[in-house]
């Protein structure tokens, strides 16, 4: 069985942590692991390191490699002799297409560059959800792929623990109609194990759900997905013959005219027109993480029922979720309240409205806010910077190296710069010459001269740079060679 990650996704739901540069699956809101890490570890002693394909964009891909590499090698590759590849695999769409041309595209790159026949058996996972305990969704994973090796697609639904309107339901048959007569023996024998689907439903309103919950034949709609490769291209023929048709093209074809597929989900073009869909109910604990109501579900809490991260103190306050960075946050009574707090911005919100948020970015987009896509600190495939101050002629930053990483060889016209060594040792290339810089002292790097940052060590290279010129934007930057592939910013 192989797995297709979809890890390419730029949601801001959870604004102002998540946002278009640094989105949710990158996060680490449940432990130390982000969501992505989270994904990929469920699948330890099911799904092999090298049958595992993570479906990304080209912004996202040494994020991706961040999160990865670290848990299927001991340390930064480049820093191992001899060590050029890593155990996943990854596919970068040239757009966002939604989700049924990206599992057309993972079906194509399994069966031309990885060899699958048509009864390989895919899972198809999101990213950036929480799913307890692990152990026992791996079992429900393995019953999933025998049934779906009989020609189902099959869904996972989740018992309705409340009447959600953010979710999407599945409507289960009461007896399952046509397995006995139509699919293989041994999943006949299982059916007690999952269901065939009625209907699918979009998200409904609060009554709508209140009568699902009642009813009890409906769950809500993971997004998660197993199926063979020749019972998904059979579907997407019959049901969405345009995707179909570039499948029928190759795969680097495939890529080429990605722009040229049906924006649909996966859900509008087959999972609601198939009759050979089925759902394996799971009892375990998942969560979706759509929004700050369904984070303070996760979050452990006090003795008044709240969720606090940070630098956080509460007086007479309840039923209230803080999360913090640097900054102290005092709250005094407070109830049924949300607040989020980062360098650049806060949210406050009534618990209970905070599907409202993508509203609120509609309205920071308008007024061509940057805090809609990018934080403080940014990610590069080498670290990170974080602006601490800005101003005319100016610019302060701290810039921190990864072991092993360096920075591209490259120019500003407008500005020059200082290198402050905070931790760490640097390898400097200025103009001709190379130098070791540690900790306590500096070089600098004049206006229109060629140069580059390394961090030769195996402990993070932390820096104080201060620009200054007439110009100091990201955009001031000629490359002129690059390990990663970049061109000029």
């Amino acid at each position: 069985m192989k797995a297709l990650i979809l890890a390419g996704g730029s949601g801001t739901r959870l604004w102002p942590l998540s946002r278009k540069n640094f989105p949710k699956q990158f996060l680490k809101l449940d432990g130390n692991k982000s969501l992505l890490q989270q994904t990929v570890e469920r699948l330890r002693g099911v799904i092999a390191p090298e049958d595992i394909i993570v479906l990304t964009n080209n912004d996202y891909k040494f994020h991706v490699m961040a999160d990865l590499v670290p848990l299927f090698m001991d340390s930064n590759p480049r820093c191992q002799s001899g060590l050029s590849s890593t155990a996943f695999h990854t596919i970068l769409e040239p757009a966002g297409r939604n989700t049924a041309p990206a599992i057309a595209l993972g079906a194509g790159y399994c069966m031309e560059k990885l060899g699958c026949g048509r009864d390989e058996v895919i899972f198809v996972s999101p990213s950036d959800h929480i799913i307890r305990p692990p152990e026992k969704f791996r079992e429900y994973l393995k019953q999933a792929e025998e049934i779906a090796r009989a020609g189902y697609i099959v869904t996972f639904g989740i018992r309705p623990a409340r009447p959600e309107t953010g979710y999407g339901y599945i409507k289960t048959l009461k007896n399952n109609q046509h397995v006995s007569g139509s699919r293989h023996a041994a999943v006949a024998a299982a059916s007690a194990g999952f269901f065939e689907v009625e209907r699918f439903t979009e998200k409904p309103d609060q009554e709508t759900a209140k009568e699902y919950l009642k009813e009890g034949s409906y769950y809500w709609n993971s997004g998660m997905f197993v199926f063979s490769i020749g019972t998904v291209i059979d579907e997407l023929a019959k049901h969405e013959p345009r995707i179909h048709a570039m499948i029928e093209k190759g795969f680097e074809r495939m890529l080429s005219d990605f722009m040229l597929m049906p924006d649909i989900s996966i859900d509008y073009a087959v999972m609601e027109r198939s009759d050979r869909v089925v759902t394996v109910p799971m009892d375990i604990y998942w969560n979706d993480i759509g929004s700050w109501d369904s984070l303070f579900d996760v979050l452990e809490k006090d003795e008044s029922s709240n969720a606090k991260s940070g630098n956080v103190i509460t007086l007479d306050t309840k039923e209230t979720m803080i999360i913090g960075d640097k900054r102290l946050i005092a709250a005094i009574g407070l109830e049924d309240c949300l607040v989020v707090e980062t360098g650049d911005a806060v949210l406050i919100a009534k618990r209970g409205h905070s599907q409202k948020v993508k509203d609120l970015i509609q309205t920071l987009k308008k007024r061509d806010r940057k805090e809609v896509s990018e934080h403080l600190t940014t990610y590069r495939p080498w670290g990170s910077y974080t602006v601490l101050e800005e101003g005319e002629r100016y610019k302060l930053k701290r810039i921190v190296v990864n072991p092993c990483e360096k920075l591209s060889l490259q120019k500003h016209y407008h500005r020059s710069e200082h290198w402050v060594i905070v931790r760490g040792t640097a390898k400097a290339t200025i103009g001709d010459k190379e130098v070791f810089v540690h900790e306590n002292e500096s070089v600098y790097v004049p206006k229109s001269t060629l140069h580059k940052l390394e961090n030769p060590g195996k402990v993070p290279l932390e820096i104080i740079e201060v620009q200054n010129g007439e110009y100091v934007g990201e955009d001031d930057i000629v490359r002129v060679d690059d390990i990663y592939g970049r061109h000029k910013e």
